[in-house]
């Protein structure tokens, strides 16, 4: 190991360099002893590869955003985030970062510049893309640094956020920490290229590989490339080669390394290596150096005697509650009188125009959005309005954009990704349901993004172009789901999506872009999101629906001459209960209705909530109607088969019969 050729790293910068080395190693020791002793739960360790985290934090800049993993202590330490918050992160405390909620370093802290990985490898990467986005728009000359492990790079979001990152120009510099095994996988079995830094040549990325257990060869290479990466902005994939000297976690072991290999590592050990240089070349002496790991440990033995005494978790109900959302008290924005007609699809259109104009630095991204203006046209002119910096095509893709919304909320930007279909937001479910969902309630960031989703049937597009997917989201805490039925509210509930810090699907349904045309109001107006309409107020049935059905069951009141109360949710997440309460008690009789399949469909969990709360307005069974219990058809008259459409008549006739 080949310390002696970075002679420009001067004497204080190599002794500063050894104590944040040495502090992750003491830290884990500790907690491997606390392991045993039952005390914490779950360890993964760095042990080996510390050089890697120090040296690449070293390097940054303090506002510099890092995305790091579970080996990356480092990261943390280095940051100087005061050990006992640390611990208590790990006792899994109340007052710690996630508030007791999630482990380790499952954690992100705004005011130390770290966002917090979850579980899924490979997640974070295009959150980091988000925060470059949006430094790049800002003009701000920083870099941000996303960690992968070797296995990580054989995730799609791999592939996504270099190649995003890549197209975009965008500064972040992705770490690969190669310590070759994914889990007990080895590199053989994860890939054929013969150093992972090739990876970067098919995205046209410079890239490059470094002895990962030389802080040395870490630190002054990640300041050169940052300092080139700030001044001409673009990403940068480092493979950092180390092992990882014990299991993935404790309870896996490390019976599947030969030890030959074990024991060739050991003599590479960072730590030891590194000291035994700064001896050699009286940077320090041995005294110096044992007395400098003598005050972590005692630091590190003090802070545990101090925090990890049983603390009694009380939890408050109210409190979880709360803290799914981001708090939020919308402003009033009352419709002015004068209108004009538009279709549907120009209220969304105008929406998003005046909604461009009120937030300066709200950027749109999507799939063929800007100079063709989307498949639907809704962009149509946006590109040349707002240029380049604002309205964004996206490869053909979805979970990268997805995650860069959440990285721009984390610079405070506000954000709409298109989901060309929404059948196609498939592709980036685990970026909504498991980053963007949870990540405030984790630890208290907000993801203030709209995801647009242009969704329904009736235009025998087949399986793929056409199905109801907002009960796969309906289920997820901490998402809001709106569905509008007419232009009014399509404008006035988009505008209040976008003033809504919180993540917001907001479904579109195709069969309504041109064939609904009314009078919208002018200029900036909102509708409450999570309050519902009441459409028609009667006293023989109450249909509870959204979307396009509320057209049919609209059309089939005025056929049948019902004296009908018609409920358009509007919001699915958080839906409206009292309103539904007060329309199943002014009739008795309820069909709740969705143009999604039945089972597990949105209705359910109405219809069941009515049994629950309303049993004792009930004059009848609470009846559902929803499409059938197959994929969407492609053939019109297989597909006119399949809507809830052509129940729906049948099912009212059975339920006034009560």
């Amino acid at each position: 190991m080949n310390f002696s050729v970075y002679k420009n790293v001067n004497h204080a910068t190599l002794i500063k360099l050894y104590k944040a080395l040495v502090t992750p190693r003491i830290i884990e020791q500790k907690m491997l002893k606390l392991l045993r002793q039952g005390v914490i739960s779950k360890w993964f360790s760095g042990i080996g590869q510390e050089a890697i985290a120090v040296g690449v934090t070293m390097a940054l800049n303090k506002d510099e955003y890092i995305m790091p993993l579970h080996r990356n202590l480092g990261v943390f330490t280095t940051r100087d985030i005061p050990l006992e918050d640390l611990m208590h992160q790990w006792q899994g405390n109340l007052s710690s970062f996630t508030k007791g909620r999630d482990r380790s370093f499952h954690f992100g802290t705004n005011e130390y510049h770290i966002a917090g990985m979850i579980s899924h490898l490979g997640a974070m990467l295009s959150v980091a893309n988000g925060v470059a986005l949006a430094d790049l728009n800002d003009h701000n000359q920083r870099i941000t640094v996303a960690f992968s492990g070797d296995g990580g790079t054989s995730e799609g979001d791999f592939h996504e956020a270099l190649n995003l990152a890549a197209v975009w120009n965008l500064p972040v510099l992705f770490v690969v920490e190669n310590n070759g095994y994914g889990l007990s996988t080895p590199s053989s079995d994860q890939f054929k290229c013969n150093s992972l830094s090739d990876k970067g040549i098919g995205y046209g990325i410079e890239s490059k590989t470094i002895d990962g257990n030389n802080i040395l060869e870490v630190y002054t290479e990640v300041q050169r490339i940052a300092s080139s990466m700030r001044q001409n902005p673009k990403p940068f994939l480092l493979e950092c080669n180390t092992f990882r000297m014990r299991g993935h976690e404790e309870a896996s072991g490390t019976k599947y390394v030969p030890q030959e290999l074990l024991d060739h590592w050991e003599t590479k050990d960072p730590i030891h290596n590194f000291k035994r240089y700064l001896i050699d070349n009286k940077y320090i002496t041995k005294i110096d150096a044992d007395e400098i790991e003598k005050k972590i440990k005692t630091e590190v033995d003090a802070t545990v005697k101090r925090v990890f005494q049983k603390q009694i978790t009380i939890p408050n109900t109210q409190t979880e509650l709360e803290d799914v959302y981001k708090s939020f008290v919308p402003l009033v924005h009352e419709p002015g009188e004068a209108t004009k007609p538009l279709r549907f699809i120009d209220a969304i259109q105008e929406g998003l125009d005046v909604a461009m104009q009120k937030y300066p630095t709200l950027i749109l991204m999507g799939q063929d959005i800007a100079e063709y203006g989307g498949v639907f046209k809704i962009t149509d002119g946006f590109f040349e309005k707002y240029g380049s910096q604002r309205v964004k095509n996206t490869p053909i893709c979805e979970s990268a954009p997805l995650g860069t919304a959440l990285g721009l909320s984390i610079r405070g930007k506000k954000s709409m990704v298109e989901m060309q279909f929404s059948d196609f937001v498939s592709c980036g479910f685990n970026q909504i349901v498991n980053n963007i969902a949870k990540t405030h309630y984790r630890w208290g960031q907000n993801t203030d993004t709209v995801i647009r989703m242009p969704t329904g049937g009736g235009m025998a597009a087949g399986p793929f172009h056409s199905q109801s997917t907002e009960a796969w989201f309906f289920h997820t805490p901490g998402l809001k789901i709106v569905y509008p039925s007419n232009p009014i509210d399509a404008k006035g509930l988009l505008l209040a999506a976008f003033e809504d810090p919180n993540p917001v699907m907001f479904y579109e349904h195709k069969g309504l872009y041109r064939s609904l045309t009314e009078e919208v109001p002018l200029g900036d107006f909102t509708m409450p999101i999570g309050q519902a309409k009441i459409c028609s107020q009667g006293e023989d049935i109450t249909f509870i629906t959204y979307g396009m059905a509320v057209h049919w069951c609209s059309d089939l009141i005025n056929e049948m001459k019902l004296s009908a109360t018609l409920v358009d949710l509007r919001t699915l997440l958080p839906w409206d209960k009292e309103t539904v309460k007060a329309a199943v008690k002014a009739t008795g009789k309820v069909v709740v209705v969705h143009e999604d399949t039945l089972t597990g469909g949105v209705g359910a969990e109405i219809a069941a909530w009515i049994g629950e709360h309303c049993f004792t307005f009930l004059d009848g069974p609470v009846t559902r109607v929803g499409s059938l219990d197959t994929p969407i058809p492609f053939n019109a008259e297989l597909e006119k088969n399949f809507m809830a459409q052509g129940r729906l008549k049948a099912k009212v006739k059975e339920i006034l019969a009560w």
